[in-house]
C-alpha cells in the first residue's frame, strides 16, 4: 500500500468505525448495517487494489471519518472510551504480528471464513461466529484485553457477541492497513492537525 497521509486517515476513520460500532452494540444492541459491512469485510479485502476499496469506497467510511474529525480536534479526544478501544488495538496489533505462529493461524481462518461469506453472499450470523471464533482463539489470547463496556443484556446476547468480536477483528484489520500506509503512533501526537484536516476533505470527497 502506498505510504501516504490519506491512505493512514482512511485506515485510522476504519479504525474509528469499528470502534465506534463496537460500543454501539454494547451500550445499544444494534448499529448500522451498512457501517457494519463495510468494516466486517475489510477482514477478507487481502488483494484489494487500493485502501479505499478494503472498505468499499470512501463513502462507506462516512461514520469513522466524522468520528476522526471529532477525535483529532483536541489533545484529549471526546470520546475517551472509543480511544481506549483504539489504543488497545494499536497496541495488540504489534503484538500479533510479532507471533508468526498466531498470524498464520489469523490468515489461514479468514481464508476459510471469507469462502463461507462468498458461499452465503452475505455476512449471517454463521459468518459472524466464526469471525468472533477466530478472534478469540488469536487476539483475544493477547494481552491487554479489550474490556468492552456496555449493557449486560446486550453484552451476554451470543449475536451482539460475536458481532463485537468480529468488529474487534476488523478494528485489528485497520490498524494493520495504517500500519502499511505509514502510520505511527507519534504521528497521533504530533501530525493532528494535518490529519484532521485530511479526514474533513476525504468527508467532502466521499459525499459528492
Amino acid at each position: 500500500m502506498i505510504k501516504t497521509l490519506a491512505n493512514q486517515v482512511i485506515a485510522l476513520a476504519g479504525l474509528a468505525q469499528a470502534t465506534y460500532l463496537v460500543k454501539q452494540i454494547a451500550q445499544r444492541g444494534t448499529a448500522d448495517a451498512g457501517d457494519l459491512d463495510a468494516v466486517v469485510r475489510s477482514v477478507f479485502a487481502i488483494d484489494a487494489d487500493d485502501v479505499p476499496a478494503v472498505y468499499g469506497g470512501i463513502e462507506r467510511l462516512k461514520t469513522g471519518l466524522q468520528l476522526l474529525d471529532r477525535q483529532l480536534a483536541g489533545f484529549e479526544p471526546p470520546d475517551a472510551e472509543l480511544a481506549r478501544y483504539g489504543a488497545t488495538l494499536i497496541l495488540l496489533e504489534r503484538k500479533l504480528v510479532s507471533d508468526r505462529r498466531m498470524l498464520e493461524t489469523l490468515r489461514t481462518g479468514i481464508e476459510q471464513v471469507k469462502e463461507q461469506a462468498e458461499y452465503f453472499g452475505e455476512l449471517n450470523d454463521t459468518v459472524y461466529a466464526n469471525l468472533a471464533d477466530l478472534y478469540q482463539r488469536t487476539v483475544s489470547q493477547l494481552r491487554p484485553r479489550v474490556m468492552v463496556n456496555g449493557q449486560p443484556s446486550y453484552l451476554t446476547n451470543s449475536a451482539n457477541a460475536n458481532r463485537i468480536r468480529a468488529l474487534l477483528l476488523a478494528g485489528i484489520r485497520s490498524v494493520v492497513l495504517w500500519r502499511q500506509c505509514g502510520g505511527a503512533r507519534w504521528k497521533l501526537l504530533f501530525q493532528r492537525s494535518a490529519m484532521r484536516k485530511e479526514a474533513r476533505r476525504l468527508l467532502q470527497a466521499s459525499q459528492r
